[in-house]
């Protein structure tokens, strides 16, 4: 051995010393990195620089649970009803996904978001909404810096195939109306007159106060917070309707539900015979207003306003079905 070589020998110990780390383990990974390079000491340099940088970009991410915290305190100032359906979709994938909670955004792969969509929800209509909500978590840890890409943008949006919901008989009309009169008083006929006769939604109706109602112009005024779509609109007020609010009107203080009102209105359908054997179609009341209206007034645009839709393809294909309408006037007489 040369002096020189001597020399960088007892320099090489002298740095690998005063690193701390084991001078047989610091020639083992010098001899990996350089194997794995062909023997190039640029290019080891930078495979170890590009390595450094990975793992400080895999150590600078969060648990899904708190990319779903930050993704909310994002949404803060949304509608009641968009937070609602958040929390909602975000629990149930926690709950129904094991080990989600926990697991770090940066290492969630496409295919498990496919997954994890699939284990939690069980409808298309459902995984769809799902996909979408999912979609925000990433997009949050995105701008926070927490993962790189949006692995939900990789999955495919489960196909909605489109299904008319049949309508209320005269005769179920009857039962539903019937009960609402009769239970608690009556302090859910307003809401379900709005649901029958105006088209509004359960939890637009459930925000709603007597001050939006405005019975000399014959008018329910939605507000943008309220509306399930976030825009206002004005819902006309038709002769059957008018009479139940005219019956049970109450202060302008005043909510036009009682409390825990989705109780009620569950509890209201089991009385009227609606339970276990009977399955409540759901958006029955919405879906009866719609095909009613249109059999009497025969203008789409019109009910497309009344109801709160951007646009008519929803109510051609689901919204509106002929071929349970029976005794249009006495409906609209009631």
């Amino acid at each position: 051995m040369t002096l020189t070589q001597h020399t960088d020998n007892q320099a090489a110990l002298a740095i690998l010393n005063a690193t701390g780390v084991p001078v047989l383990e610091a020639a083992i990974l010098a001899k990996e990195a350089l194997a794995a390079n062909r023997g190039s000491i640029r290019r080891a340099r930078r495979c170890l620089a590009a390595g450094a940088k990975a793992l400080r970009q895999q150590e600078r991410t969060v648990s899904f649970e708190k990319a779903v915290e930050a993704a909310l305190e994002a949404r803060k100032d949304r509608r009641i009803r968009t937070l609602y359906d958040f929390r909602y979709f975000t629990r149930r994938f926690m709950k129904r996904c094991a080990g989600l909670a926990r697991r770090k955004v940066r290492s969630i792969t496409p295919q498990e978001c496919a997954e994890y969509i699939e284990t939690a929800f069980d409808t298309p209509r459902q995984r769809q909404k799902a996909r979408l909500i999912l979609s925000g978590v990433f997009s949050t840890a995105m701008k926070r810096g927490w993962c790189d890409a949006n692995p939900v943008s990789k999955v495919e949006a489960p196909r909605v195939v489109e299904q008319s919901v049949p309508v209320l008989t005269p005769q179920e009309i009857a039962q539903i109306t019937t009960t609402a009169e009769k239970y608690q008083d009556g302090s859910c006929a307003a809401a379900v007159g709005m649901m029958l006769y105006a088209g509004i939604r359960p939890h637009e109706v459930a925000r709603l106060t007597w001050a939006q109602v405005d019975l000399q112009a014959r008018a329910i005024y939605i507000l943008p917070r309220h509306s399930k779509t976030g825009g206002a609109r004005r819902v006309t007020i038709h002769r059957p309707l008018l009479r139940i609010l005219r019956r049970h009107k109450r202060a302008e203080n005043e909510t036009i539900c009682p409390r825990n009102w989705l109780h009620h209105w569950r509890e209201l359908r089991r009385v009227a015979g609606w339970g276990c054997d009977r399955k409540w179609p759901q958006d029955a009341l919405r879906h009866t207003f719609a095909s009613y209206h249109l059999s009497h007034f025969r203008n789409f645009a019109v009910l497309q306003v009344e109801i709160g839709h951007r646009d008519a393809s929803l109510l051609r294909t689901r919204y509106v079905d002929q071929r349970g309408v029976q005794g249009v006037a006495r409906f609209w007489a009631a």
